[in-house]
Parts: structure tokens; sequence; C-alpha cells
């Protein structure tokens, strides 16, 4: 499948969290994008009745392209728990509740695990998902998709990152990605395979319509 470039200019990123445009801004740095969000144009939230990563991040993208009438990058990115049948998955955020507090969903997945007797490793399994949609305003659209595996720890460790990062251990380290700064978890660089569940779908949307 043939891929539109995406030409450095001004670009919205479609998200109100600073988590994520933290990130988003530090990954889209050395492309020479005028980068804005959906904040800085006030630009409302629109509603996530999306039932998959993918849709909910279309509506996001599409939403900030058709105000704007800008190319616009959105993300939607969830903690899925294998023992929860996939949950919280696309509700981590609202898992956090209204005042966004992830310390309480961190916990809530914690007890719902020992509710479930789920105290060994190979029960404590779980994967962050990120699906980047590139929005334009003439209706085209691009998706991207990435996961990392890890381990569920107890009790959280680290204070680096955001959401559920602490109590989440990727495959192959020792320290949870709230313990590791940005570039650690990011991962990706010339000589580095990508990390994160963002950095993986970021990897695969610059390498079809960011570089030529």
């Amino acid at each position: 499948m043939s891929h539109r470039k995406l030409e450095p200019g001004k670009l919205v990123v479609a998200s109100h969290n600073k988590g994520k445009l933290r990130e988003i801004n530090e990954l889209l740095q050395s492309y020479g994008f005028e980068v804005v969000s959906a904040g800085d144009l006030g630009l409302p939230e629109p509603e996530e009745t999306g039932t998959t990563f993918e849709a909910n991040a279309e509506i996001k993208a599409v939403a900030s392209a058709t105000a704007a009438n800008l190319p616009a990058l959105a993300d939607d990115s969830g903690f899925c728990v294998a023992e929860l049948n996939g949950d919280p998955g696309i509700y981590s955020a609202r898992w956090a509740g209204p005042d966004k507090d992830f310390a309480m969903a961190m916990r809530t997945v914690e007890e719902k695990l020992q509710s479930a007797g789920a105290m060994t490793p190979e029960r404590r399994r779980g994967s962050f998902v990120a699906v980047l949609c590139l929005a334009w305003p003439d209706g085209h659209k691009e998706f991207f998709r990435g996961e990392v595996d890890g381990q569920i720890v107890w009790p959280p460790r680290g204070t680096q990152g955001f959401g559920y990062d602490p109590v989440f251990q990727p495959d192959g380290h020792e320290r949870t990605f709230g313990e590791m700064t940005s570039d650690e978890k990011h991962g990706w660089g010339p000589d580095t395979p990508a990390l994160s569940h963002r950095s993986r779908a970021f990897e695969l949307f610059a390498k079809a319509c960011l570089k030529g």
C-alpha cells in the first residue's frame, strides 16, 4: 500500500494529555514540523465513542484536522492486562477517573489481579498498545500500531513516566517504564530499536510518511 508523504509545516497533535504531547513532541522534534496541540488551538476533546484504539484515534485526528484545516496526528493508547481479558484497554484513562488518578487506576489493576489469584509471573503479563492516526482535512487517513509486551509489577516503581508506566516492566529489561528516562523509554535511535508502544508506532509512521 502506498502512503501519502507529510511535508514539513504546521501539524496538529490531537491530544490534551500532557504526557502524550511531551512524548510525541520529542519524537517529532527532528523532522522540522511546527507542532501545535489541540489544546493550543482551543479545540474541544471529542467524545471517544469507538470500541477499538484505531476508532478512537481516528475520531480525535479527524476532529482536529477538520476544525483546524491542517494535518492532525492523534494517538489512542492503553494498558492491556491478559489476566483481565485485555482490560483496561481502551478504557485505561477512564479507570483513572475524572481526576486522572493513575495511582488509583494502578491499584485497581493490582486488586483485580490479586482477586483472580494472579500472583505468578506467567499470570501477570500485560502490554501497552498505541495506535497513531494521521488525518488530512480532505479525509485521507493513515494508521500505525505499536505494541510492547512485559510484566506487571507491584508495588509501582519510578516517577519518570506517566499513566501505568510504574507497574510495567518491558520484556528484556530490569526496570519499569516509570524508572526510564524518555530517551530510554523511546529506545528508538540510529543504533537501537524502538522500545515503547508509542515509539514503535511512530517508527512505522516515520518510515511511511516522513522519509523520502
